[in-house]
Formats: structure tokens, C-alpha cells, sequence
């Protein structure tokens, strides 16, 4: 996997989908099945996916929605991955769509969502 620098100008319009909730299981050498390995092994009970605004750091932009997924007793690497994959899917059209309404505001490390405003 490679890194590649965002240059100024993108910065806060470079979306990322990563397959845990940020700030846990991410950064480099977290992505595909590691992620969900290493979810495995720590013993966690929830896992999900983070969109966030990709930045010059691994898995580190501010972060506009998570998705939350149960880890099940019986949960292998890749029934875990398909179970996030599925709330992935999920989230990365909702946060687009934020996008496309212009809801969000990055403020610092912190999204904000605003509300749907309402034609009058």
C-alpha cells in the first residue's frame, strides 16, 4: 500500500473510507483483513467503519460519520470484513450525501453536521 500526499488545495475534499472506528485499529499497515485480524486478537466487542477527510497522515483526517458493527463470538476475519463491508456501504453514501447538501463543516479536528434545511 502507498502513501500519497495531498496537496494543500484538496485538503478537506479527499474523503476516505477506512474499516474501523477511528482512532482505534488504523494508521500504517492497517488495511484489507489486517484490520479485522487485528480487531480479532485485541478481543473487541464492536468494530465498524469511519469516513473521514483524508490528510498527510495514515487513517488521521477529521472524521464526518462512524458506523458501529457487533464482532460476534464466532467471527472470523472474513465474516468480520463482509459485516463491515456492508455498513460501508452504508455509510459512504451518507456521508456524501452530506457532502452534496453542504452540511458539513470542518472545524479543526471536528466535523460538524448541520441540519437539512427546508425550502420555504
Amino acid at each position: 500500500m502507498h502513501f500519497y500526499r495531498i496537496p494543500d488545495r484538496y485538503l478537506g475534499k479527499v474523503v476516505n473510507i477506512h474499516p474501523s472506528l477511528i482512532p482505534a485499529f488504523c494508521g500504517k499497515g492497517y488495511y484489507g483483513e489486517r484490520v479485522h485480524r487485528a480487531v480479532l486478537d485485541f478481543g473487541a466487542k464492536i468494530t465498524g467503519c469511519t469516513v473521514h477527510f483524508a490528510d498527510n497522515e495514515y487513517d488521521h483526517g477529521p472524521i464526518i460519520l462512524q458506523r458501529s458493527v457487533p464482532v460476534e463470538e464466532d467471527d472470523d476475519d472474513e465474516s468480520l470484513a463482509a459485516r463491515v463491508f456492508e455498513s460501508e456501504k452504508l455509510a459512504l453514501p451518507d456521508a456524501l450525501r452530506l457532502l452534496a447538501e453542504d452540511r458539513v463543516i470542518i472545524d479543526g479536528r471536528r466535523v460538524k453536521i448541520c441540519p437539512l434545511q427546508t425550502p420555504r
